[in-house]
C-alpha cells in the first residue's frame, strides 16, 4: 500500500477529518486524548479513540496504511455482560508516525462484538505480529479470527476445555469452584 503523505507525519486533525469523511456513520464515537509527559508536562502528541462499526473494522485499519506503516500494539477486550450489551468489546490499539517523538498518533479501534457472532476478520495478513493477540483473545473470549491460519492456545494448558473463556463474566466464564484466589 502507498501511503498519501510520503515519510511525513500529518497532523491528528487532518487524519480525523480524512477519517470522518471516508467512513462517516461507521464511526460510532472518536475521542481525541492529548499525551503528555516530561517535567514539564508538554503535549508530545494525540491519542485516537475511535469505535467503528464491526464492518468497517478492516476497510479502517486498511485505510490507516494508506497514511503510514501502522505499528501493531495489542489487542485487549472487554465482556460487556449480558443484555442490552451482549456484547464483547475488542479494542486494537495501534500507531502511525511512531519514528517521530511529536508526530505519533496513538491510534485505538473498539469494535462490538456480539455473543450470538463471536467473529472478526483476521489482520494477520496486514500484520503477522498480531497473531499471538488474536490467539490470547480467540482463548479469552471466544471470538473467532476468520482468516487466522494457527489457532492453537497460548496461555492455558493443552488439555483446557475450550468451552471455558477465562475472561468472560457469563455462562461460558470459569466456575467459581475452578478460580483460585491468589491473597
Amino acid at each position: 500500500m502507498t501511503s498519501k503523505f510520503g515519510k511525513s507525519a500529518i497532523a491528528y486533525s487532518v487524519l480525523i477529518d480524512a477519517l470522518k469523511a471516508k467512513f462517516g456513520d461507521d464511526i460510532v464515537r472518536l475521542e481525541v486524548h492529548e499525551r503528555k509527559a516530561g517535567a514539564a508536562n508538554e503535549i508530545q502528541g494525540h491519542d485516537l479513540w475511535v469505535e467503528v462499526a464491526r464492518t468497517a473494522f478492516r476497510p479502517f485499519l486498511e485505510e490507516l496504511f494508506t497514511y503510514d506503516f501502522v505499528n501493531f500494539h495489542v489487542i485487549s477486550g472487554d465482556d460487556m455482560g449480558s443484555g442490552a450489551k451482549d456484547n464483547v468489546a475488542l479494542n486494537y490499539h495501534f500507531s502511525l508516525f511512531q519514528r517521530t517523538k511529536k508526530g505519533r498518533i496513538g491510534v485505538s479501534i473498539t469494535v462490538q462484538v456480539p455473543k450470538s457472532d463471536l467473529s472478526m476478520p483476521s489482520m494477520h495478513d496486514l500484520l503477522p505480529g498480531s497473531e499471538y493477540s488474536e490467539r490470547e483473545i480467540r482463548e479469552m473470549f471466544g471470538v473467532d479470527f476468520v482468516g487466522l491460519p494457527n489457532k492453537a492456545l497460548v496461555f492455558l494448558p493443552e488439555d483446557w476445555n475450550e468451552e471455558i473463556k477465562p475472561w468472560r463474566r457469563d455462562a461460558t466464564g470459569p466456575a467459581p469452584e475452578i478460580v483460585r484466589e491468589l491473597s
